[in-house]
């Protein structure tokens, strides 16, 4: 079920297989341009309720991504590609006009390749905690083998949530939420970030936005640390600004969701 004030848009499941399926989203309309949120890898469009809340009368377009919560059903691959294509597939189904993409981890790297080939109707990008246009000395084979096991049960999730995927202590909702939605993903959605897309470099990629962009950065993330961020994205990323939240970890949408409302007002003011 969509959020209060949302309409949902669930995934065709009648089209022949052969056909990549629309992933489910919500749209709540409001003022323009939309902001189109992509999620984390484990994550899901609830993964957002949180920001949304504090945008109150913004159009806004939260999706799950192929693969995970309501479209874990859909065929592969699940590659950042795909996904990049699948958000545009949503936003010309939500007929959007003008947006601005905000992408957290995974769905940032996806709102990255995204800008790159600079969409007419892009506005700017915010990319929360992204995965860095270029992968950092420590992300190895061996690195993404092991990574592809934190999602294996739900105490591996408890365990990662609470000991690398986050710097503050949460509601019990929201812990659960996290183990819900990690747990909520297809076998090849789950291990395609870790063993593949993690380890892409897309720099060049990242060098061709042109548009306005900022980057959030949470202080005590252990993903993706500020210092990789500044070393392995915001040299690829010309003019972006660059900004660190206080005391938070990875899961900047919830553990510091006022602060993140306040950095997307402030970059990203209604027509």
């Amino acid at each position: 079920m969509a959020p209060d004030g949302f309409v949902a848009h669930l995934p065709d499941q009648g089209h022949v297989a052969q056909q990549p399926f629309l992933p489910a989203y919500d749209h709540r309309p409001g003022t323009r341009p939309t902001l189109m949120f992509l999620h984390y890898w484990g994550g899901s469009a609830r993964t957002w309720d949180l920001v949304v809340e504090g945008l109150a009368g913004r159009d806004i377009i939260t999706v799950d991504f192929r693969g995970w919560s309501r479209s874990g059903g859909l065929p592969g691959p699940y590659t950042l590609r795909q996904l990049a294509d699948d958000t545009l597939a949503v936003l010309a189904d939500a007929g959007v006009a003008d947006y601005l993409l905000v992408g957290h981890s995974l769905g940032g790297k996806v709102a990255q390749l995204i800008a790159a080939t600079r969409p007419a109707a892009l506005r700017g990008i915010v990319l929360v905690g992204p995965g860095p246009a270029k992968p950092p000395a420590r992300i190895t084979p061996a690195y993404g083998q092991a990574l592809a096991h934190a999602y294996d049960s739900a105490e591996s999730v408890a365990d990662a949530r609470d000991r690398i995927l986050t710097a503050t202590d949460l509601p019990e909702a929201v812990k659960a939420r996290i183990v819900a939605d990690s747990r909520g993903g297809a076998d090849a959605a789950r291990t395609e970030w870790p063993l593949r897309g993690i380890a892409e470099d897309i720099c060049e990629h990242t060098r061709m936005i042109s548009v306005p962009a900022l980057v959030v950065a949470g202080e005590n993330d252990q993903v993706e640390p500020v210092d990789v961020l500044v070393d392995n994205l915001m040299p690829c990323l010309t003019g972006a600004d660059f900004m660190v939240i206080p005391k938070t970890g990875h899961l900047i949408p919830l553990e510091a969701p006022a602060e993140l409302v306040d950095a997307i007002t402030a970059f990203a003011p209604t027509d």
